[in-house]
């Protein structure tokens, strides 16, 4: 019994080699990365349901940049905007109620919600990506330079990332948000990235402490590669499966700090808003006028939920250590189709 499984586990592990070798041949080192990525469904899903999400939210309310006395500001098509005060809505009790002319309802002081809630979700977006952005490119430079080279360049930015670590994340947020808050959400976001890189410079690390001790790292140095191209040609893209994951769970951690920062009040600074600002404002409206707390908190969740998805798709795509799952209809395509080519 024992032999007839190992040789099932056997025949299963052939014939999983024959479909990934058959469905692989002929195609180039990126277009292989695309057609991972697509076979994951929820992540194509997610990163169709992000991409309109971003266009939706940036054409409706503009992109605005700068500071209050130098505001860079393209205006989008919706009509009103955070400091428009239309005629109030009332319904019962409850001020504001959602209708054609207001769909996401209005404010206590009368603003249109939906105005306020596509600049929050502005806000946030643009945080997650500057973040995203700065922490990837130094998170994963840091980690590749020590884990290469180890020795006493590894233990002094290993130390220099320990301390940073020793700090916590929110406390940080809170002394930058509060000194640099009303700068913009730009620098804010810039200001955050520059300490949210340290989880990832030690994965990063890690990953090259193993790659850096393979065969074809060591084939690299004998035809004559230098240490810069060997890290970044050789060694990096192999370590892209680490990095994409760890870099689509600080996206969606920089949107969490954000949302919190702005909720205990040293995000985004007023009149401007985010969409944690928005719900720590109107949390106690909750019973009277619940989609005051909603939008914003529908919003984070789906921003968060997309990027996670997206990054678990990336995952499976950039490894080629992922196995994919056979099903008999692989097992007939790889046995039939290469035969019926040939003839």
């Amino acid at each position: 019994m024992a032999k007839k499984n190992v040789a099932v586990e056997a025949t299963a592990e052939s014939s999983e080699n024959a479909i990934a070798l058959h469905e692989t041949a002929g195609l180039s080192q990126g277009q292989i990365i695309r057609k991972r990525f697509f076979r994951h469904k929820p992540a194509v899903a997610s990163l169709i349901a992000l991409i309109f999400i971003t266009l939706f939210v940036f054409s409706a309310s503009g992109i605005h940049l700068g500071t209050d006395q130098h505001p860079i500001t393209i205006p989008g098509w919706w009509k009103y905007t955070l400091t428009d005060i239309p005629d109030t809505n009332f319904c019962g009790i409850a001020v504001g109620c959602p209708n054609w002319q207001h769909p996401f309802g209005q404010d206590p002081i009368g603003r249109d919600y939906f105005a306020l809630v596509m600049r929050g979700a502005e806000q946030s977006i643009m945080v997650m990506l500057v973040v995203g952005l700065i922490g990837g490119v130094f998170g994963t430079v840091i980690g590749a330079v020590a884990g290469y080279f180890r020795g006493w360049v590894d233990a002094v930015l290993m130390r220099f990332t320990d301390f940073i670590i020793t700090i916590p994340s929110i406390i940080i947020g809170a002394v930058i948000g509060f000194k640099f808050g009303n700068l913009g959400v730009v620098a804010l976001a810039v200001y955050l990235g520059l300490f949210s890189w340290t989880g990832l410079a030690r994965l990063v690390r890690g990953e090259f402490l193993s790659l850096r001790e393979r065969e074809f790292v060591d084939a690299a140095r004998i035809a004559g590669a230098g240490n810069i191209r060997i890290i970044f040609k050789h060694i990096l893209p192999n370590a892209m499966g680490v990095i994409i994951v760890a870099v689509t769970l600080m996206l969606a951690g920089a949107i969490l700090l954000e949302t919190a920062l702005s909720y205990i009040g040293f995000g985004v600074q007023a009149p401007d808003v985010s969409l944690g600002s928005l719900i720590s404002e109107y949390q106690d409206s909750f019973t009277v006028s619940p989609w005051l707390f909603y939008w914003p908190g529908v919003l984070i969740i789906s921003i968060a939920l997309c990027v996670n998805f997206i990054g678990d798709g990336l995952r499976d795509a950039f490894d080629p250590r992922q196995r994919r799952r056979i099903t008999r209809r692989d097992l007939i395509k790889a046995t039939f189709k290469k035969p019926a080519e040939e003839a």
